[in-house]
């Protein structure tokens, strides 16, 4: 796996790197958690080359597949990278999961995000470790008087925030993101967007904070005026006042002055694109099956030992995978490590996610919270008490099954068993 400092083989932080290798983004993010003015939330375009426009939607399943063809076609491909149509935060479980798969499915591969930083902080463990080594920021400025005019609201939750108010909050989630991820050792980049009138007096002063953060990268760019936006009217910065404030940043940090402002499903080298090429495979990927389509072939057993059904989801550090054998009877396949105890919700999401091929859970019990995640992922919860044979048949041949989860036992445990990720499940 590369090491966060090394920018060897990745184009957009090398400039030495782009002619010889490339880049893929996997549109997997439609949803978005702020409304920048000069946004148009039209993505679903094949004739512009933007940033926030795709030709279509992937899963992640559809886009490891599409990973899977891509490198048949570029085998110089060297960074995955997801950049929208939306916020890959505001969309966590898709972009969590598509990092993994390709991590899981491409190792060698080097895992990049971009993203607006407003709900990046929480997730930051969860890639390091995936071993995501590369981050993009967009920070428009570091002062709120001047942010509040950039942005027409900021969603946090299910709440939308204003003006001043919403400047305020998103500033400081994307200053804890950033401490967050130099603290994990994850090289940071920061995109710029220069609105002339708005913030292009202030990015000197935006660089310097920048530095002070420890951000490795800065990346200045113009701004494109899109129709049917706020600033559809500004016009856009010409190349003296760019390599003007590109200089006057590069005393603080060093300048990317190589960027081709890629769509979000951007593929091919960054002075070869070939994103109109691989357009007819990204429309055919995106017409697979989705999991929750495709037969699972496996079940997760919670066990001490093996034999029997007896352990408390909870309580499970990691999982026995089981299959049928062939010849009427059922096969260990591998043991799966389970997430670290604790984390609620998150837990069960990551559970469902190292699960994802699984029709079935067996465990001695669980909390309604991880039961109703399960199940919303494909993946029946059967609480029991017995051997591990025993439930295999119940799930493969559907022969006592509903016997089977009539034993369930009632737990009496008030708190943990909520699923509140203590250790109870």
């Amino acid at each position: 796996m590369p090491h966060a400092k090394d920018f060897t083989r990745h184009p957009c932080f090398n400039v030495n790197a782009k002619g010889q290798y490339g880049r893929v983004h996997l549109p997997v993010a439609p949803k978005c958690n702020i409304q920048c003015n000069y946004c148009n939330r039209k993505f679903d375009c094949v004739n512009e080359s933007r940033p926030g426009v795709t030709s279509t939607l992937l899963s992640p399943e559809q886009a490891r597949v599409y990973v899977d063809k891509v490198l048949e076609k570029e085998p110089r491909i060297s960074v995955v990278g997801i950049a929208g149509p939306g916020d890959p935060f505001a969309n966590p479980e898709e972009t969590l999961e598509t990092m993994r798969l390709i991590r899981r499915h491409h190792p060698e591969m080097i895992l990049c995000l971009s993203t607006n930083g407003m709900n990046l902080a929480p997730h930051v463990p969860e890639l390091a470790e995936i071993g995501v080594s590369h981050v993009t920021i967009t920070i428009n400025a570091i002062d709120p008087e001047i942010t509040q005019h950039i942005y027409a609201w900021v969603r946090d939750g299910k709440v939308l925030y204003r003006g001043r108010q919403g400047a305020e909050l998103l500033l400081a989630r994307q200053l804890q993101a950033i401490e967050l991820l130099k603290r994990h050792h994850i090289t940071v980049k920061v995109n710029t967007i220069v609105i002339p009138g708005i913030n292009d007096h202030h990015v000197p002063v935006l660089a310097a904070k920048m530095k002070e953060l420890g951000v490795d990268l800065l990346n200045c760019m113009a701004m494109f005026p899109n129709a049917d936006t706020a600033f559809e009217h500004i016009t856009e910065p010409n190349k003296e006042m760019m390599e003007r404030i590109r200089n006057e940043a590069e005393r603080f940090l060093p300048q990317m002055r190589h960027c081709t402002r890629c769509r979000a499903d951007a593929v091919g080298l960054l002075d070869h694109d070939r994103t109109g090429e691989m357009r007819g495979c990204l429309s055919a990927c995106a017409q697979l099956p989705k999991p929750e389509e495709v037969a699972r072939p496996y079940v997760a057993v919670a066990t001490l030992e093996g034999v029997l059904v007896n352990q408390h989801l909870g309580e499970a550090s990691r999982f026995q995978i089981w299959g049928e054998d062939g010849q009427g009877g059922y096969r260990h396949i591998e043991d799966r490590p389970a997430p670290p105890s604790g984390g609620g919700h998150q837990r069960w999401l990551n559970i469902s996610r190292i699960l994802a091929d699984c029709r079935a859970i067996l465990v001695n019990d669980l909390g309604d919270s991880p039961k109703e995640i399960l199940r919303k992922r494909g993946i029946q919860p059967i609480a029991m008490v017995g051997f591990i044979e025993r439930g295999l048949e119940a799930v493969y041949t559907g022969k006592g099954l509903a016997g089977l989860q009539g034993r369930m036992r009632k737990c009496t445990s008030k708190g943990a068993c909520a699923g509140g990720g203590n250790g109870c499940g």
